[in-house]
């Protein structure tokens, strides 16, 4: 570490101490000096003063007095105190006071060398871990879940009370409202923010990964399992387990979630060897688990075991107050991100955004505002930058057929009145497993879902049929 521009202040009467002490450190560190507490209140006003070493006695004058006034400054320096009065009691009076440190007359200039360095490198890692924690603050933290509307209030009530204990949080709402940066606030405000918050997304996986995936397995466990392996609850002991999308685990490893949710324990598949594990766990869903309770497709064990503590995520457009604010701040972070001087949004953007209804809630507002600024070379968004669905204007197919061929199994889209989202999901379902000749596996893949998730809308529309 370099020292060269750390300010060091000496206050000392005794001109030979102080010149002293300058020409013995003006090499190490950029040096003042001072006489008296005025000299040296002086200094500290005008100057930024990285530590001050000050003798207890300043003539008449008090050098506790000094470290006192010099602590109030907004921006305080380390203190270090000179003293041939040396005694305990004088010790432990200036730390007390904010002091860092102490040394006895006749002064060892070595030893006050080293502690001004080390002052100066703990006070340094100190701003950078402060830092380092605004940043986490700012990026999981309450402070980034934006929000001033009535609805998210109780959102904001309920992660601030529940994120101290080691309650389990079922997270429900919508796609895209911000379910996840929910759990990290109800982990970053915890007891445990400096342990692990590890994700498992449960509807990506099949039913034997993700229960591998979960719980680890051991060698020769199964086809392709070549080496022990250590799950996702091990990986997260000591900290938070975030469970995404936990409506679409399986039966086989719902059983063993709720033992390792009850009991604390663990088995890796291939081993009957039970595992302690220390996990706050936090789901989060986008179905209604009580229907599925009563469909039978969830334990109501289970169930109540993650329900201990709900969270319920409005959808956007039940928050409309907060369009306006999501919309500027997405604004701020794509601006910067693309080096643009983008400012605002005009008054006929702003409403437009108000004004529609955003199924894809915050995530789908973010994307249009991220298409906003790489389209927009103005100061403001206007209409004309955002996306051709908020202008009214006819999306691009998803599903475009070949030349020639409207559509191949003789469906034709809905439109106009028969224009529905449930509708448009199973034109588009149809549509890619007509092109994928029936392979659910691609036909997920193009859709953009997992293939359990596939296979849950093609039961769902069996039964609306």
């Amino acid at each position: 570490m370099d020292f060269t521009e750390t300010t060091v202040l000496i206050v000392d009467d005794e001109k030979n101490t102080r010149d002293g002490l300058r020409m013995s450190f003006e090499d190490e560190f950029d040096v003042y000096i001072a006489a008296n507490i005025s000299e040296a209140t002086e200094i500290l006003k005008a100057e930024v003063v990285d530590v001050m070493v000050t003798d207890l006695r300043l003539g008449g004058e008090d050098g506790m007095e000094l470290i006192d006034q010099a602590l109030k400054m907004p921006k305080p320096p380390i203190c270090i105190l000179m003293t041939a009065y040396g005694s305990v009691d004088v010790a432990v009076d200036a730390m007390k006071r904010g002091a860092y440190d102490y040394v006895g007359k006749p002064l060892n200039l070595d030893e006050l060398e080293l502690i001004i360095k080390r002052a100066v490198r703990n006070r340094s890692v100190e701003s950078e871990n402060v830092a380092l924690k605004q940043q986490v603050d700012k990026r999981y933290g309450l402070e980034n879940v934006i929000g001033e509307s009535q609805v998210m209030s109780p959102v904001f009530d309920t992660v601030r009370q529940v994120a101290p204990t080691r309650a389990t949080v079922l997270i429900e709402g919508e796609s895209g409202t911000g379910k996840e940066l929910i759990a990290h606030a109800i982990h970053n405000l915890s007891d445990r923010p400096k342990s692990k918050l590890v994700i498992v997304h449960c509807a990506a996986l099949s039913e034997q990964l993700l229960e591998s995936e979960l719980f680890g397995h051991e060698k020769g466990a199964f086809t392709g399992a070549s080496e022990r392996r250590k799950g996702r609850f091990e990986e997260a002991d000591g900290g938070t387990l975030f469970l995404d999308e936990v409506g679409e685990i399986d039966s086989g490893t719902q059983v063993k979630l709720l033992r390792a949710l009850g009991e604390r324990t663990i088995e890796r598949i291939g081993s009957n060897q039970p595992i302690k594990v220390d996990v706050r766990v936090i789901a989060a869903t986008n179905r209604n688990l009580e229907k599925l309770v009563r469909e039978g497709e969830f334990r109501d064990d289970l169930y109540f075991r993650l329900n201990v503590v709900k969270v319920l995520m409005p959808p956007l457009r039940e928050r409309r107050e907060d369009i306006v604010l999501l919309a500027n701040a997405f604004l701020k972070e794509f601006a910067e991100e693309n080096n643009k001087p983008i400012r605002e949004l005009t008054g006929d953007a702003i409403q437009t955004l108000i004004d529609y209804d955003w199924p894809g809630n915050v995530r789908e507002l973010r994307t249009a505002i991220e298409h906003g600024v790489v389209m927009c070379n103005a100061s403001k968004i206007g209409l004309r930058h955002l996306p051709p669905f908020l202008k009214g204007e006819s999306p691009t197919r998803l599903f475009p057929p070949p030349a020639g061929d409207s559509n191949s199994t003789g469906e034709s889209a809905p439109s106009g009145e028969n224009l529905n989202l449930a509708e448009m999901e199973k034109h588009f379902i149809r549509r890619a497993l007509d092109r994928t000749g029936g392979n659910r596996t691609e036909a997920a893949k193009i859709l953009g879902i997992s293939r359990r998730t596939l296979q849950r809308k093609l039961k769902e529309m069996d039964s609306d049929e």
